[in-house]
């Protein structure tokens, strides 16, 4: 009785293991099918996730147009949906827009289908709102599952090399300038937000991450410091087999 009710139980908590963190241990530490640095590369590459907000997204297409820097933008397919003229100035200004899943809802709680569904959806809204079918895929969280690889194989998986805290406004005023200046020039990829309104973030965050950024941004160009265009990431995609 006592050994079937453990199997009862541990079959299929094994399965979500599996199908959950083992998945995204094994993905994350073989890095097979994604970028987390641009290879090669010199310079510093900004990815901002879970937007648009129409409050601090605007404020922040402002900085990066101001500097001349092209970002590649992780949307939520349902905030684009609400805010498409944000989407279609993110296109005209030469930003890259990728897929951050319809809603901002973790792999982990999702089947293949609705894994699939959600990557799917999101790229829909893109391309109605721009033209343009998008490259890029990031889940959220940076979390994958067994079928993650299988129904995102069409766009290039990018990771990071940095992720600094900026969903939470007190790192951001303590920690955030300093961790910025820190990141190595050397094809890093740094992951930003500009929205707040998650589970675990602050919703005003990304006001103080913008003004943090804004600093940093105006030292780094000074100093010479190249921001990596999206486009090195698409012909790496393009060399590795990915067709769009």
């Amino acid at each position: 009785m006592r050994k079937g009710l453990l199997i009862f139980f541990a079959v299929p908590i094994l399965f979500y293991s599996l199908y959950t963190y083992v998945a995204t241990l094994f993905i994350r530490i073989t890095s097979i099918g994604i970028r987390k640095k641009v290879c090669n590369g010199t310079g510093i590459s900004l990815t901002f996730d879970d937007g648009p907000n129409p409050l601090y997204t605007p404020r922040l297409l402002d900085l990066l147009a101001h500097y001349n820097i092209k970002a590649i933008f992780f949307v939520v397919g349902r905030h684009a949906e609400n805010y498409p003229e944000i989407i279609q100035r993110m296109h005209a200004e030469g930003h890259s827009i990728g897929i951050h899943h319809y809603e901002h809802v973790s792999p982990w709680g999702l089947t293949p289908h609705q894994t699939y569904q959600q990557i799917k959806r999101t790229a829909k809204v893109i391309k109605e709102l721009t033209g343009s079918e998008p490259i890029f895929y990031r889940p959220p969280w940076g979390r994958f599952n067994l079928a993650t690889m299988t129904v995102s194989r069409q766009y290039i998986t990018i990771m990071w090399t940095h992720i600094v805290g900026d969903w939470k406004i007190q790192t951001c005023d303590e920690k955030l300038s300093e961790r910025l200046r820190a990141i190595p020039k050397d094809g890093s990829i740094v992951v930003l937000h500009d929205d707040g309104s998650n589970p675990g973030a602050d919703d005003e965050a990304p006001a103080h991450m913008l003004h943090v950024l804004e600093s940093y941004i105006q030292d780094a160009t000074k100093k010479g410091t190249r921001f990596i265009a999206p486009d090195e990431l698409m012909k790496y995609g393009q060399e590795h087999g990915h067709v769009h």
